[in-house]
């Protein structure tokens, strides 16, 4: 009889055991799948913020290429943008893989801050201290150190073993000294090849969101 009631009490426990290890279980996927969606949401809060102040950047490029060739250049400036310059970076993103598209956006921000003091140094020299162009251009560089650090934030996050790769031309390589005619010319084509790539940025980032933050619940999900 005591036999019987040990080998019962055993099984008791063994049946116990099994379900409590099930419901533990259950507890670690559900908790696993509500971190991974924390985190998804995360990352396209992050995404979303660094999308709107692409978007804002883009607006204020527009307005900034108006006052540009309103504002001093003359007669002739909006033939300006249409002139060949060499050393103006180009406004494609480039790579195959997620991580290495955020940094060619991130390295491609990091080119035009500086053809942007360039120009900026130029344009001080051909217009008053109150000229609105000086103004917005100093607007339009601190616009974009602001969306290159949430880049830099953002593919930290998510490559956070894979160091930011450093721009595959090397340093910035800006125009040897030009007469009045040239830096008009080559302000105007920077500003605009910076719309246009700040155009591509955000159709990037729009992709990005799908791609990046969805296989990173996925991933998360299924380890």
């Amino acid at each position: 009889m005591n036999g019987h009631v040990k080998r019962m009490s055993f099984q008791q426990y063994m049946e116990l055991t099994t379900t409590l290890l099930s419901l533990l279980l259950v507890m670690a996927v559900d908790s696993t799948r509500t971190v991974a969606a924390s985190r998804s949401q995360q990352c396209g809060n992050s995404l979303q913020q660094t999308l709107k102040l692409a978007r804002l950047a883009q607006k204020e490029s527009v307005d900034l290429i108006k006052t540009y060739q309103k504002a001093a250049q003359g007669e002739m400036s909006e033939l300006f943008c249409k002139v060949s310059v060499n050393n103006v970076p180009d406004p494609n993103i480039s790579g195959l893989e997620p991580s290495e598209r955020i940094a060619s956006i991130y390295t491609h921000l990091q080119t035009f801050m500086a053809h942007f003091k360039r120009v900026y140094e130029q344009q001080t020299d051909l217009q008053l201290p109150s000229s609105p162009l000086l103004a917005e251009l100093t607007g339009v560089s601190g616009r974009s150190r602001g969306l290159a650090a949430l880049i830099n934030g953002f593919y930290q996050s998510l490559f956070p073993n894979l160091p930011m790769p450093e721009p595959a031309g090397g340093p910035t390589t800006l125009p040897p000294p030009q007469n009045v005619f040239q830096q008009k010319v080559y302000g105007c084509v920077v500003l605009k090849t910076y719309k246009e790539f700040l155009s591509n940025v955000s159709r990037e980032l729009r992709t990005l969101k799908g791609k990046v933050c969805r296989r990173r619940i996925e991933m998360n999900t299924f380890y």
